[in-house]
């Protein structure tokens, strides 16, 4: 099944950060960023059970090569983005999200 993909406003944000930070560290790096979360969602689509349930119905994609996590829930035929965030950030920031 394709499911549609909906980023909430604040995940949204948190995406566009962290690719526009990249991008200042080095050119480049920001469209390399950017290219590791669109594997990650089209992974997500295709399989949103393979990935680690981390709360309740909210999942967990970790991003290979940056210290990123995508959390997000299935809601009947869309997947919803609740979070990106950096490893280091407290987890429970994402759990209010809904």
């Amino acid at each position: 099944m394709n499911r549609r993909v909906v980023f909430r406003p604040q995940a949204e944000v948190e995406a566009l950060e962290a690719r526009d930070w990249y991008e200042r560290c080095r050119r480049g790096l920001g469209t390399e960023f950017g290219a590791e979360m669109e594997r990650v969602v089209r992974a997500i689509t295709a399989e949103p059970a393979s990935f680690a349930r981390v709360h309740r119905d909210m999942r967990r994609a970790i991003l290979r090569r940056f210290p990123y996590a995508v959390y997000f829930r299935v809601i009947r035929d869309e997947i919803v983005v609740l979070a990106v965030m950096h490893g280091r950030r407290h987890p429970r920031l994402w759990k209010r999200r809904r």
